[in-house]
């Protein structure tokens, strides 16, 4: 099975949805990531006295050994603008989103919920383009596309100091666990 995860920030998968690839990919699956922005306008780049720029190459260069350490079958991280993606039109990135399914191919897509997690433009963007953009494929001449997915939360990790929205258990309809082999990824 394809499996498309798409999400706006370099680190947005590693919050959470990492251990879920990496069981995903030791069960044979093929695990691919598409990254909107290089992180670049992220606050940490003042603790380092470093601009947008170099700041967008240092998050590209983890974002490359994220690859390597989740062992995806491909990753693709765009130049969209970090922290702006509700100023662009929303259909130039629902454009992009669409080119990246058709040509990934993934029998499941997978993204922000419509809280965005923490409540963040970018992510709530993300959730609306990435919808829309499956809705739209889904079909008789996409047969490969069979399901939208959110990665959520349940409950609040107690390490993040910031505001996280939470899906209600009974709003999931697929869940499974990870070990402690997906942890240490």
């Amino acid at each position: 099975m394809r499996i498309l995860y798409i999400f706006p920030h370099p680190d947005d998968e590693s919050f959470g949805p990492a251990r879920a690839m990496a069981a995903q990919r030791r069960a044979g699956h093929e695990i691919y990531l598409l990254t909107l922005t290089r992180g670049e306008a992220t606050k940490i780049r003042h603790k380092f006295g470093w601009s947008t720029e170099e700041m967008g190459e240092a998050r590209f260069r983890e974002m490359q050994e994220v690859s390597k350490v989740l062992a995806l079958a491909d990753m693709r991280v765009l130049d969209f603008p970090d922290g702006k993606l509700k100023e662009l039109d929303p259909w130039l990135i629902e454009g992009v989103v669409r080119e990246e399914m058709l040509r990934v191919k993934p029998h499941v897509v997978v993204t922000f919920p419509i809280h965005g997690i923490s409540g963040f433009h970018d992510h709530i963007v993300t959730h609306m383009t990435v919808t829309r953009a499956y809705l739209e494929l889904r079909g008789p001449e996409h047969p490969w596309l069979q399901r939208l997915a959110y990665h959520t939360m349940v409950t609040a990790p107690a390490e993040f100091p910031w505001h996280v929205s939470v899906t209600k258990p009974e709003e999931i309809d697929c869940a499974f666990d990870v070990t402690d082999a997906d942890m240490e990824e």
